[in-house]
């Protein structure tokens, strides 16, 4: 706060302050010296020109009359008197304390910035032509704020007209005052001491008088005042107390002082100002506000206490706002000095994780250089091997050389010819031999490699990694951030959208889904890796509630996961006719749930949406029946075959029907034959109780038969087979007939005498066709319904 009771001119503490319309403030004084005269409605600028040629310069001619601008009356002007032709806070008009004229809001001296004197002139001068009580008064004194630069023009007067700005005189006194109780809370002087010669301070007081409002040291005490005559009646007490009381007593008299000072009316002066004027921004008596030739009759006129209590309230709500900022921004300084913390520590591990690195470096170095050590080692010794056996070698041949040379030289002394002559021709032909042996052995010598190993470490590489070893800077990034209002749930699929940590490098995602059992500790499950930053997943269980989890990578690693977002899969299943495979035959409907087919042969056609686990029924209503067809309803494999009636092979269940009785068939097998067919408009309703694992049958919405197939386990899509002359509408997503609770067990005989088991198999001596179920129909839920797209 120190910093706004500060003068902007003089840097001190303010000293009779005076509050500019710009509402800065300035120290009287430093008014008065910094303003300057007025020269030809522009301000002088002494430090343009040395003073004696501003003084040596002739003065302009005196201004015209659109230069000046008068005052208007309240009664006369009406609103226009509300606000000048220019506001106060553009330096463009400043109002004059000195002087007025009965009945004018405003004081006599009103002048306006020279740079819109022309226009601003022209039209005051036309309203003065019809007011002649105003005073047209020139601008000759101009002073520039020292902080926003605007110039403010006063009459002769000059800066005493500036009203006084007594909140921040009164701001800076408690200031001043608080600053110097903190300065002698530890010590007051006494103050009867004289400094003494040697230039020490005064003594610490020990008593304060509160009837002489003095402070004594114990030797002043003895001294000035003895316990003894008048003064024994005087009251000691400690120099805390003291203070304490001098600052009572100053109070008291500041608290008189504000009351004596109070503010009186500029045009009735005995009169207190009891209102404020939003108008004119003055002070007003009763008179003023009452009176019908008030100057403020007529004006936006309140109770100055309820004005004063309304800007307090204002003030006080935007220093809460403020508050809060500051408060914010002290948290904000605070972070950053953790920040500055952390910065300090994360160099420390940076340098450690350096050090450590290039050990971990120099110590792999070392070890390469003792296995290069040793291949050169290995080399030394092969090559001192073949030298040796090269040595061996020669030296043998040698002898053997020397032998025959000798031998040679025995014979060149035989005397008897004949003798010579039987073996002359074959001594001349082994030497000739040997010594064409001898060429070729020493051309071989000479060309064989040097005695020197001809290794040389090849370092280019790893000097030039070195040279290029930096930080790599990308981090692992953040964990992302799933986009709640983007997700969505819809039958058994989900939509789950994302968006990466907005400080991190992403190369990819990684979406992962528990098992949807509802539980937090569930087994999570990868199900998208890619770019993208949204994902829609099906073949999800119905009335599941799946947590997902989104977590992203890059070159540098994986990040950590996202919070997990649980989504809950629809309660009952709206399904239609898969669109997308169909037999040729076959014709659907647009909406995917009337089907038909033209073909003589059944054709199978399966819905858009498989079960694995939960209860569900659907119905088909029989539009179109010629008595001759036998339509199958039922469930399937997705890789069951299309071209014959569902139920044949080993991945359908079913029950064919006609108009008279219905069976249920699976792999080929025909059982529990039933009375009662169908007929145009008839229903065929199938339940589907996974949790229990069987497959029931309805005819309009009666229990066709027992149980038909039990032990049921894996993916069931509702199916149904056609041929001609047929076509049914299909409905889902229903709720099971109120009989469906009272089946009869399963376990009858069949047509051909055998008990039906599990999956409708006959069980008996012997197994019709010895199939089997599909072993892919026996792999867990989870990994049979997720499928990500």
């Amino acid at each position: 706060m120190e910093d706004e009771l500060k003068c902007p001119s003089c840097r001190q503490f303010f000293m009779q302050p005076v509050l500019l319309p710009c509402f800065h403030a300035m120290c009287l004084n430093c008014a008065l010296h910094n303003q300057q005269p007025v020269v030809n409605n522009l301000p002088s600028h002494p430090t343009a020109q040395p003073h004696e040629q501003q003084q040596e310069q002739p003065l302009p001619p005196p201004p015209t009359e659109l230069q000046l601008l008068s005052e208007l009356q309240c009664h006369d002007c009406n609103d226009s008197d509300q606000l000048s032709i220019l506001s106060e806070t553009d330096s463009g008009v400043v109002v004059s304390t000195s002087g007025s004229s009965g009945g004018s809001s405003r004081p006599s001296s009103c002048h306006i910035h020279p740079a819109s004197s022309s226009s601003s002139s022209s039209s005051a001068t036309t309203t003065n032509s019809s007011n002649s009580n105003a005073l047209v008064v020139a601008a000759t004194i101009s002073l520039s704020c020292p902080s926003c630069r605007k110039i403010v023009y006063f009459d002769e007067n000059g800066a005493q007209n500036l009203p006084r700005y007594r909140a921040m005189q009164t701001i800076v006194d408690k200031f001043s005052e608080s600053s110097h109780q903190r300065a002698q809370a530890s010590s007051t002087p006494c103050q009867l001491c004289d400094t003494t010669e040697g230039g020490q301070q005064q003594e610490a007081a020990s008593v304060f008088c509160q009837q002489c409002q003095v402070f004594y040291c114990d030797r002043c005490r003895e001294n000035c005042h003895p316990a003894r005559g008048p003064l024994a009646k005087h009251s000691l007490i400690s120099p805390h107390q003291g203070r304490q009381a001098l600052r009572s007593l100053k109070e008291k008299f500041k608290q008189q002082s504000s009351g004596e000072a109070v503010q009186h009316c500029a045009e009735h002066g005995e009169q207190t100002q009891t209102y404020y004027c939003n108008t004119c921004r003055l002070g007003a008596c009763h008179l003023c506000v009452l009176s019908d030739v008030g100057r403020h009759h007529n004006h936006d006129v309140h109770l100055l206490a309820l004005i004063c209590k309304q800007q307090k309230a204002e003030l006080t709500q935007s220093l809460q706002q403020l508050s809060e900022k500051a408060k914010s921004a002290t948290e904000v300084i605070q972070r950053l000095k953790s920040s500055s913390e952390r910065v300090q520590e994360s160099c420390a591990n940076v340098e450690s994780a350096i050090h450590s690195q290039c050990l971990e470096l120099m110590e792999a170095l070392r070890r390469r250089e003792e296995a290069l050590v040793d291949f050169a080692r290995r080399e030394r010794d092969l090559q001192l091997r073949r030298l040796r056996e090269e040595v061996a070698t020669c030296t043998a041949h040698l002898q053997h050389t020397t032998a025959l040379v000798q031998f040679c030289i025995e014979a060149l002394k035989e005397s008897d010819s004949s003798a010579f002559l039987q073996i002359g021709s074959m001594l001349v032909n082994r030497v000739s031999n040997l010594d064409l042996t001898w060429r070729q052995e020493m051309d071989e010598l000479t060309n064989r490699a040097s005695p020197t190993l001809e290794l040389t470490l090849d370092d280019l590489g790893l000097r030039r990694n070195i040279d290029q070893l930096t930080f790599l800077e990308m981090k692992p990034p953040g964990a992302p951030r799933i986009l709640a209002e983007d997700c969505s749930a819809e039958n058994n699929s989900i939509t789950v959208a994302w968006q990466p940590h907005p400080a991190s490098f992403v190369e990819g995602f990684v979406l992962e889904l528990d098992d949807g059992v509802g539980v937090a500790t569930g087994r999570f499950r990868e199900v998208y890796c890619g770019k993208e930053t949204i994902c829609t997943v099906d073949g999800l269980h119905f009335n599941s509630l799946y947590n997902a989890r989104v977590k992203a990578f890059n070159s540098s690693g994986e990040g950590p996961y996202s919070d997990p977002l649980g989504l809950h899969t629809a309660e009952v299943a709206w399904f239609t006719f898969d669109m997308t495979a169909y037999p040729a035959e076959t014709r659907l409907s647009a909406d995917g749930l009337t089907a038909t087919t033209d073909s003589y042969e059944p054709r199978v056609l399966l819905s858009s949406v498989g079960f694995s686990r939960g209860v569900h029924y659907w119905e088909f209503t029989v539009d179109r029946y010629d008595g001759a067809a036998d339509p199958a309803f039922g469930v399937a494999r997705r890789d069951v075959t299309r071209d014959s009636m569902l139920g044949k092979d080993e991945l359908g269940w079913s029950m064919y029907i006609d108009h008279q009785r219905s069976w249920f068939l699976h792999n080929n097998v025909h059982s529990h034959r039933t009375d009662g067919g169908i007929d145009v408009g008839s229903t065929v309703g199938v339940l589907l109780d996974l949790d229990r694992r069987q497959l029931s049958f309805f005819v309009n919405e009666e229990p066709q038969g027992t149980v038909a197939f039990v032990d049921l386990c894996g993916v069931f899509y509702p199916a149904v087979s056609l041929n001609r002359n047929v076509q049914v509408t299909l409905h889902s997503a229903l709720d099971p007939p109120p009989s469906s609770s009272s089946f009869p067990d399963s376990g009858e005989e069949s047509d051909e005498g055998h008990q039906i088991g599990a999956g409708g198999d006959v069980l008996g001596s012997e197994r019709m066709n010895g199939a089997t179920n599909n072993p892919s129909d026996s792999i867990t839920s989870l990994t049979c319904a997720v499928a990500a797209l």
